[in-house]
């Protein structure tokens, strides 16, 4: 029986070292083979050039080829159903939160699992601007509600995310503005008409109206990020503007399959933070209007909690019930 005990014990032993040991191989060993990104963008925006800068990049680190693959449409529904269906754990899905946290609210009913995405790594936050016509002659938030509680159902609003929206449209609710949502499916066509003074005003990525902003052709009177950048001097936060319920972060970041090793993910997020810690890589992202904000899965996954948080008590307000797969 002695004998017995010590040979169970000898085995669990071998078993414990065993599992011990798998992280850290998991981390040397992967990746064995060509590493995609999905994103829920299409070519050209600032989330799809920061994917191919730092695929390439990844791609001399790991030694195996990192391809990008664009997946826009169903405001990122497209893309997540395509990465979950791949049940690959060298397919990762590139996107900003702002692309799949307001789903629960606006949609019927789920077409995906939230838990799927699984955050591996923090990249960037994309600055999120609210613009006016120069033609409407306000140049700050507070002047701009002003002017639209005296002029009840005068004045519209577009906004180009599912987040952006309900939150927007909640306030709005909330202070009691009579206020048109005007749709757009094309946030070009949105600035085109906001340049002409048919939109009153446009939230977006700000890397949408950069141009536009720089020519004087739109005036930006806010950002929505909890922080503010040294990239638009001058501009406040809605914070700092007097009206915090309006702030989202325009996070992009990195997920993966439920069961990519914890190891994995770890090694992912260090190295992606060391490629965007590159001076060339973070100028030119910031170039695309990003906050480079390297993060762990760990810092993410917060950082999205905090979001769906605020999103639960907008949905309080607007009277929206939560969907279910």
């Amino acid at each position: 029986m002695a004998n017995m005990k010590t040979r169970l014990g000898v085995a669990a032993a071998a078993l414990l070292a065993l599992v011990f040991s798998m992280a850290p191989v998991a981390a040397q060993t992967w990746p064995q083979r060509t590493v995609k990104f999905i994103l829920t963008l299409g070519p050209g925006s600032g989330a799809d050039i920061g994917a191919r800068l730092i695929a390439e990049r990844l791609s001399a680190r790991w030694g195996q080829p990192v391809v990008v693959e664009n997946r826009p449409g169903g405001d990122g529904i497209v893309a997540i159903n395509s990465f979950i269906s791949a049940r690959d754990d060298h397919v990762m899905l590139l996107s900003p939160s702002s692309a799949f946290i307001a789903h629960p609210y606006t949609s019927d009913k789920l077409s995906y699992d939230p838990r799927e995405l699984s955050p591996v790594a923090r990249i960037t936050s994309t600055l999120i601007s609210i613009s006016v016509p120069p033609s409407l002659g306000v140049g700050s938030l507070q002047e701009f509600f002003a002017m639209a509680r005296a002029q009840p159902g005068k004045l519209n609003w577009v906004s180009t995310t599912g987040a952006t929206d309900l939150i927007l449209h909640s306030y709005i609710k909330k202070s009691g503005l009579d206020m048109v949502r005007v749709p757009y499916r094309n946030p070009v066509e949105a600035l085109t008409d906001t340049v002409n003074g048919r939109v009153h005003i446009f939230w977006a990525a700000h890397a949408i109206v950069q141009a536009q902003a720089q020519a004087g052709n739109v005036k930006v009177i806010a950002i929505t990020n909890s922080e503010p950048t040294s990239l638009l001097p001058g501009i406040p936060t809605v914070t700092q503007a007097g009206f915090p319920d309006l702030t989202l972060d325009g996070l992009i970041g990195m997920f993966g399959q439920r069961d990519l090793p914890q190891s994995a993910r770890e090694r992912i997020a260090a190295d992606v933070k060391t490629v965007l810690d590159d001076p060339s890589i973070h100028s030119r992202l910031t170039a695309t209007g990003q906050v480079v904000v390297p993060g762990s899965h760990a810092e993410l996954a917060a950082s999205i909690a905090k979001q769906r948080a605020g999103l639960v008590e907008v949905a309080k307000v607007l009277g929206i019930k939560e969907a279910t797969q």
